[in-house]
């Protein structure tokens, strides 16, 4: 386990040798590990630090304006609207590792841009082990690791937290003071919904998710999940009313784990599983069933794609 007082130490002595005088961003979601890096990245270099947060269009239910509140204190945060642009890229692509370079690359266009305005050299991410091992084992790309494309328009990528596990990345955030709701938040990732949408993402797709998310969430926090969620998996008849209706498909996963790296699916009385169901199809016209993922990682990965 991390010594999380000396690694914040060295870690900020890195950044500040890393960035010298220079401006940087701070690719900012709100989850624990780009948290963890924006603090620190913020503590080692100060006003030289511009966050950055993307409204892609595929967060989290109230996600942006749980980022306006939490990082209030930065003052040179930037909130960029971007759903369109993200949602515009998707659109007609299935395959997953398509989607992950496609939101991988749109996003390092929207740091290259607000990289331009305030004169920013170096772009700060919060990679995380985990993330490096799945992509260079080829298991699945990430958005900002293999899914970053080819030409990048910065001097260096700055990645602090990327030798640690979610785990020893949650004690740092402690020692860092860091609000309950980023310390302890379940990992997002970083596709967002799209990759909580199977084949094509398509905006009534996404809506889906993200209420079916929120449900999951509320429903689900005693049992403290390692992650917990919905995704939408595909279409099948039902009955509301007295009209049959061909709706969309909702699959509920909550796991155990340590560092993301094995899971175990989590065992979900009965009850709990039914009032679930009740309020996603009760909640969503167009949902059409709910079913529960009881498969461990391995042999599935947490998320779907």
């Amino acid at each position: 386990m991390v010594n999380a007082e000396e690694f914040i130490e060295e870690a900020k002595d890195e950044i500040s040798e890393q960035i010298g005088d220079a401006h940087a961003i701070i690719a900012l979601s709100g989850g624990v590990d780009s948290s963890v890096a924006a603090a620190l990245a913020y503590e080692a270099v100060g006003d030289q630090l511009t966050p950055v947060y993307v409204d892609t269009g595929l967060m989290r239910k109230g996600e942006t304006e749980q980022i306006r509140e939490t990082f209030s204190y930065m003052e040179s945060l930037r909130v960029v609207e971007a759903q369109d642009r993200f949602l515009d890229a998707l659109e007609g692509t299935i395959d997953p590792e398509e989607k992950r370079a496609i939101i991988g690359e749109q996003f390092i266009r929207e740091f290259e841009t607000v990289a331009k305005e305030t004169d920013a050299d170096y772009l700060v991410q919060g990679t995380i082990y985990p993330d490096r091992i799945e992509s260079d084992g080829e298991i699945k790309s990430h958005h900002n690791v293999g899914g970053l494309p080819e030409v990048v328009d910065f001097d260096g990528i700055v990645e602090p937290v990327r030798d640690l596990y979610k785990d020893e990345v949650r004690e740092v955030a402690r020692a860092l003071d860091l609000e309950e709701i980023v310390a302890e938040r379940m990992p997002f990732p970083g596709p967002g919904l799209a990759v909580r949408v199977i084949g094509e993402v398509t905006r009534e797709k996404v809506k889906v998710a993200r209420e079916a998310c929120h449900v999951v969430e509320e429903e689900l926090e005693e049992y403290e999940p390692w992650q917990a969620f919905a995704a939408v998996i595909g279409k099948a008849t039902g009955v509301k009313g007295d009209n049959r209706v061909h709706g969309w498909v909702v699959s509920v996963r909550s796991v155990e784990s340590r560092d993301g790296m094995t899971a175990r699916a989590q065992e979900i009385d009965w009850e709990t599983l039914q009032r679930i169901q009740s309020r996603i199809t009760g909640e969503n016209e167009n949902v059409a069933r709910v079913v529960y993922d009881v498969t461990h990682k391995p042999p599935a990965t947490i998320e779907y794609e």
